[in-house]
Order: C-alpha cells, then sequence, then structure tokens
C-alpha cells in the first residue's frame, strides 16, 4: 500500500500490535499484511483552560482562565503513554494553576500577573513530556475577581482619592494663610509698601480706591476695592 504523510503529521506504524518504526514526510510504500498505520498531528494546537476557581494565599476565591500552546514532541509517547494526552496535559495545567495561585495573595496576583505564565510553564512542562507534548506557550487570559471584591477595591481607590484631595486642599490653604501671614509682617515693619501698592493700584486702573486722613493728617491708603 501507498502512504503519503503530510509535513505536519507523523505516522506510527505497528506489526501484530508491536511499534515497527515511525514515518516521517513524503511517500512510502508498506504492505498492509497484518500492519496498522496510525496518523498523529506535530502542529502547534491550541489548548484551553475556562475559568477555574482557585484560592489565592490570603483565602480569597478568584477565576482564572489560561490559553496553552501545544506541540506533539514524542508521536509514540503521545500515543501510547495515556489514552488522552491532550486531556492530561489540561490537567496538568489545572494542578499548576492551583499549586501557583495559593502562593500568591491576591495583591501579587493582579500586580504581577506577568510572573504567572512562566510559572506556569514551568510547573506543566514535566508532566507534559511524559506524555510526549511540548507547552511552547501559556497565556493568562482573564483574572475575575467576584463583585464583592471589586465594588471594596473601588471604595477603597474613592477614599484614597478622597484623604488626597483634603490633603491637598489643606496644604494649600496653609499655603495661603502663611502668605498673609508674611505680607502682614512685611507692611507692619515698613508700612510705605501699602502706598506703594495703592499707586500700583491706582496706575493699573480698573479699581477704586478710597483714601482717608489719618490722625496726623497725612492720606492712609486703603487696599483698592475691585
Amino acid at each position: 500500500m501507498r502512504i503519503v504523510v503530510e509535513q505536519w503529521e507523523r505516522v506510527l506504524g505497528y506489526r501484530d500490535g508491536r511499534f515497527v518504526e515511525v514515518l516521517e514526510p513524503g511517500r512510502h510504500r508498506r504492505a498492509r499484511r497484518r500492519q496498522r498505520f496510525v496518523r498523529v498531528a506535530v502542529r502547534p494546537r491550541l489548548l484551553t483552560v475556562p475559568g477555574q476557581e482557585v484560592l489565592t494565599a490570603d483565602g480569597l476565591t478568584v477565576k482564572v482562565s489560561l490559553l496553552a500552546t501545544c506541540r506533539t514532541s514524542d508521536p509514540r509517547r503521545w500515543h501510547e503513554a495515556v489514552e488522552d494526552a491532550d486531556g492530561f496535559v489540561y490537567a496538568a495545567l489545572q494542578v499548576a494553576l492551583r499549586e501557583e495561585v495559593a502562593t500568591r495573595t491576591l495583591d501579587e496576583l493582579l500586580t504581577a500577573r506577568e510572573a504567572l505564565p512562566g510559572a506556569l510553564q514551568a510547573a506543566a512542562a514535566q508532566r507534559a513530556e511524559a506524555v510526549g507534548v511540548t507547552v511552547e506557550d501559556v497565556a493568562v487570559r482573564d483574572v475575575m475577581v467576584p463583585a464583592e471584591l471589586r465594588r471594596a477595591a473601588a471604595g477603597v481607590a474613592t477614599a484614597r482619592a478622597e484623604g488626597l484631595a483634603a490633603l491637598e486642599r489643606a496644604r494649600s490653604e496653609v499655603a495661603a494663610t502663611r502668605a498673609l501671614a508674611n505680607a502682614a509682617r512685611m507692611v507692619a515693619e515698613q508700612p510705605g509698601l501699602l502706598q506703594l501698592r495703592t499707586l500700583q493700584a491706582v496706575e493699573a486702573g480698573g479699581a477704586t480706591v478710597v483714601l482717608t486722613t489719618g490722625p496726623t493728617g497725612t492720606d492712609v491708603g486703603v487696599p483698592p476695592v475691585p
């Protein structure tokens, strides 16, 4: 019989139930009698792990979903080691996810999210290799936090923003008070500054200046009225 093996697959040959050879891409001729051939795809494939409920180190429950890129590196082992090699890798990723998330708090999980895929890939790689699969890449698709935790986080952020706004207002008031105190001290030390300020207001125009006569008969400038 003629067997054509595509570039993206390998063909396992068995005679009387025993492994004989791996056929590489190309055209082959083999006897049909007492032989069986199994096609195994070796091109990369995407393995999706939907949202898994896992506990963080601080006892909070989150849902994490993954995307993993896998490839069959050993066709014979992939076919013979277990009944469902991809299912085995799926379970290995689930276990690795639970173990890794359990070592992190929720804040660590959210702030250092980029470190999780590498840890998951390293943890699942050895188990996957045992069934002839190479885990080439792992990506965290979603980290879903319960609604009550999202509301609590929003409340904390709002309180923090309000506190910063109040602190800024207090700083502004203190700065304004200090400026007024400095101005009063300068006027007390040098009374002529008030008259100079009055003349500046007259030259600038657009303001009303009221002059009154002091006890000594001199004119006293009153601060300009807008």
